[in-house]
């Protein structure tokens, strides 16, 4: 059983990184910039693969009532900002910034609880949500890449991502399973970019980009839209087969190879104010993860 589970946590960080490294190598080094069309391919072709794995039989998808999946479209509209608003800061932002912004939605879902929920909460919980907003608030002024147009759409990401995981937990138990979820996920949100192509100006524009035709390109995209989905897959699974504190200890470990890779891979300039920062950061989540295992 432990090697079962390192098997399919090794592959969830393997996925995890690759994700990532492919994303950002199309939305910063090809500069493919048009987020409802790159979301919507890897909607589309997610939505396709997870299609195919049900009627194969890998997967299992039920059928839900319309009241199921209407009481659904909230969370299926906070996904596609989520993507949207995620594709958009990361084509401006370094990854291990990303990542230390993205952590706050954590955060929001935290003091939900103990606000709406009353759960206990505790100093280690007090301390690692005081220092993963300490490390985000401080980065902007200790960034020298910094970009205000990413860092606008990432606390539109980290938000959505927020309510998002608000929204999920308050329907559990629910009559759709997490691929129940993400398969009306991929439909919803392939069907609202296509609608929003046009109006956004990335259909007519993207006719322009200079790599239209290369295979670089394509296989780029093509890769980003598997691995979006093997990322889903792994997900589901380390989810069924370990307690949410282990889940919660292989995604960090992910988070920190993906930015350690990343550092090497792309132009990244890290001062000492901003690596103070990202330990910062990191020392957050770990608190998190402790005081979720002293809780358990």
């Amino acid at each position: 059983m432990f090697l079962r589970k390192s098997l399919v946590g090794l592959t969830f960080c393997t996925c995890y990184l690759a994700s990532y490294i492919t994303n950002k190598y199309v939305l910063s080094v090809l500069k493919f910039t048009y987020p409802t069309i790159f979301q919507g391919w890897q909607t589309f072709l997610g939505g396709l693969l997870l299609h195919v794995s049900w009627k194969l039989g890998w997967v299992e998808i039920n059928s839900a009532s319309w009241s199921a999946v209407s009481t659904w479209l909230p969370a299926s509209l906070l996904f596609v900002g989520i993507i949207y608003a995620g594709s958009r800061a990361l084509s401006r932002l370094a990854i291990p910034v990303f990542l230390i912004l993205h952590n706050v939605a954590e955060v929001i879902n935290y003091w939900h609880q103990k606000c709406f929920r009353k759960e206990k909460t505790s100093l280690s919980n007090i301390c690692s949500a005081f220092f993963i907003v300490a490390a985000a608030g401080f980065l902007p002024f200790n960034d020298v890449q910094f970009d205000p147009d990413g860092y606008f759409w990432a606390i539109i990401h980290l938000f959505c991502v927020g309510i998002y995981k608000i929204l999920r937990k308050s329907q559990k138990p629910s009559a759709l399973s997490d691929f129940d979820q993400q398969y009306f996920n991929y439909i919803f949100s392939t069907g609202l970019l296509a609608f929003a192509a046009h109006p956004t100006g990335d259909l007519p524009s993207v006719l322009d980009f200079p790599f239209l035709n290369f295979y670089r390109f394509h296989g780029s995209c093509c890769a980003s839209g598997v691995l979006g989905f093997f990322v889903v897959i792994s997900t589901v699974k380390l989810r069924s087969l370990m307690a949410p504190v282990q889940c919660a200890a292989w995604i960090f470990f992910a988070k920190i190879i993906t930015a350690a890779v990343s550092i090497l891979l792309f132009d990244v300039i890290l001062t000492s104010a901003t690596m103070g920062c990202l330990l910062l950061g990191g020392l957050g989540e770990t608190l998190l993860i402790f005081s979720e295992q002293k809780i358990s």
